[in-house]
């Protein structure tokens, strides 16, 4: 089911794909670094990015409480499935995606014993599809190698990556909305401008964003607010607030496997492993 950590993730993926469209590892659309994350930023990270002239997104959820708006019917609902021609090959401990991406296919990558699953959105590319696993990975403590729509884990031991689309149905038992606030940490006025018209745009356009369960989230815009610390602070902050409809729902899928884990015994001794 999707929850508020979902819905972080998915505007996270959003924003990142407005900012970088050919992935992270070609320039941004305006020529600035931005770092994208969920969770607030680190004071010494923020201000030497602030220095060199970075620009940090952050996306957390806004205060004020969960409102319950559930109404629908509880009944089973088939999710529709994308197109599988999405495709990722492995090789030399690395993955490089190739195809189109649609709606309801599901990418992952294995490194070691631990998963790294991605949720396609319908503003993806392979080359963005590789930017949010890489950074997925990074977030776990991994060093990652990653250039166009190739990402590699040179210390993996054991390295998988695969592209899946099931067939799945859900159950809606309860609906909420909850307000999102994604605040821009500009060096300068101009800078924040410039990085705020696309964050918007690419809100507004999309009205609905997809989640890993395979429902979707309705973003509704609620408002802005500036915070200019001034020439002396170096730090101009605006904050755009979103308000995400999504559901709670029970899932039954005729799964298409991204990873599986096989235990044995070899000589009386327990071995387990994972496949693709």
């Amino acid at each position: 089911m999707a929850d508020q950590a979902d819905v972080e993730a998915a505007l996270t993926a959003l924003v990142a794909n407005a900012l970088y469209p050919a992935g992270s590892a070609m320039p941004s659309v305006t020529g600035t670094v931005y770092r994208v994350y969920r969770g607030y930023p680190a004071g010494p990270v923020l201000d030497a990015d602030m220095a060199a002239g970075a620009v940090h997104v952050s996306v957390v959820p806004a205060g004020g409480e969960v409102r319950n708006v559930t109404r629908y019917p509880r009944v089973w609902r088939e999710v529709a499935q994308g197109v599988e021609v999405f495709s990722v090959v492995v090789g030399d401990g690395g993955a490089t995606f190739a195809g189109h991406c649609a709606v309801g296919q599901l990418a992952g990558v294995m490194v070691n014993d631990a998963a790294f699953p991605y949720a396609v959105q319908a503003t993806d590319s392979p080359a963005t599809v590789a930017s949010n696993l890489a950074a997925q990975i990074r977030a776990a403590g991994w060093i990652v190698d990653y250039a166009g729509a190739t990402l590699v884990v040179p210390a993996a031991d054991r390295f998988a990556a695969r592209v899946v689309a099931g067939a799945s149905a859900l159950q809606e038992i309860r609906r909420q909305v909850q307000d999102f606030r994604l605040s821009l940490w500009c060096p300068d006025p101009l800078t924040r401008d410039a990085a705020a018209a696309i964050i918007d745009l690419a809100l507004a356009e999309v009205g609905f964003i997809p989640l890993a369960d395979g429902s979707y989230g309705r973003v509704r815009f609620c408002g802005v607010s500036v915070s200019d610390g001034g020439a002396d602070a170096g730090l101009y902050r605006r904050d755009l607030v979103y308000a995400v409809e999504y559901p709670t729902a029970l899932a039954q899928m005729t799964p298409a496997m991204l990873f599986g884990t096989v235990a044995a015994r070899v000589n009386g001794v327990a071995l387990s492993y994972f496949q693709s």
